[in-house]
């Protein structure tokens, strides 16, 4: 399968740009998305949809880097995208949906439940229904039973396309995964906000103070996103020259991964 690498919304945060990495998946049964960052509507009602969040991450809502616009820069059609497969429901994750109304939407069913179905107070606060109203196709899946590289609890999205692997990595939010993409040569597992800094798996920096605050301050269960770092960097020194590991935000990590490292 080929891979396409996009950043689908800079954020200008103050010591600590991010971007919002996304997978491009060319399949044999069309386009798959890896996440979808911010979109068309949030642009036009950033209010309504990002709500003070927005104040915070500075997104740069810049049309161009909307995933609508890089499929279509690629050849493609929007309705190209048949399947998308979200890590989590925060906004800058799922904001593209509705520019791709016909594609089925996968996600967990813990993260379902947390965003859709019964939220907590503080779930209530962080998840924007307005990302949804549109009323997508949702498919709900349960990763349990199956191992992947060590993790207890994946499974493969064949109805998606075989080599696309969901796996479960609470903590950041309550039904947070990661997507493990069988890229041919490699795999790439995208962890989304499992980690937001390549310094937290590979020991070399910590990383800016802002993104430590605010990934501390936003997590939904604090120790499991500590074991999911932990988890994360043993893999990491492992070296598997099969496999790359990339998270939502790091920019560092998808320039590497654009220029093909």
């Amino acid at each position: 399968m080929k891979v396409h690498h996009l950043n689908c919304g800079t954020m200008r945060m103050p010591t600590a740009p991010m971007v919002c990495h996304v997978l491009l998946v060319e399949t044999d049964r069309g386009l798959v998305l890896v996440d979808s960052g911010y979109g068309l509507d949030d642009i036009a009602e950033p209010a309504r949809r990002l709500g003070a969040m927005r104040h915070v991450v500075k997104p740069a809502f810049d049309v161009r880097e909307t995933a609508a616009h890089q499929v279509e820069r690629l050849g493609f059609r929007r309705d190209d995208v048949r399947h998308i497969v979200v890590t989590h429901f925060d906004a800058d994750h799922i904001g593209g949906l509705s520019d791709f109304p016909h594609a089925t939407i996968h996600v967990t069913a813990a993260e379902v439940f947390g965003a859709m179905v019964a939220p907590s107070r503080r779930e209530r606060m962080r998840f924007r229904s307005a990302q949804w109203a549109h009323g997508p196709v949702i498919v709900e899946h349960r990763p349990d039973g199956e191992k992947w590289r060590g993790f207890a609890a994946a499974r493969e999205l064949d109805a998606v396309a075989p080599g696309i692997v969901l796996v479960s990595l609470p903590g950041h939010t309550r039904g947070h995964a990661a997507v493990a993409v069988d890229a041919g040569a490699r795999w790439l597992l995208h962890c989304g906000d499992a980690f937001y800094h390549h310094g937290t798996i590979d020991g070399r920096s910590r990383g800016p103070a802002a993104l430590r605050a605010m990934e501390s301050l936003v997590a939904f269960d604090g120790a499991r996103v500590r074991d999911n770092h932990a988890r994360l960097a043993e893999l990491h020194r492992r070296a598997d020259p099969d496999l790359a590991i990339v998270s939502a935000h790091d920019p560092d990590l998808f320039e590497r991964m654009r220029a093909g490292g």
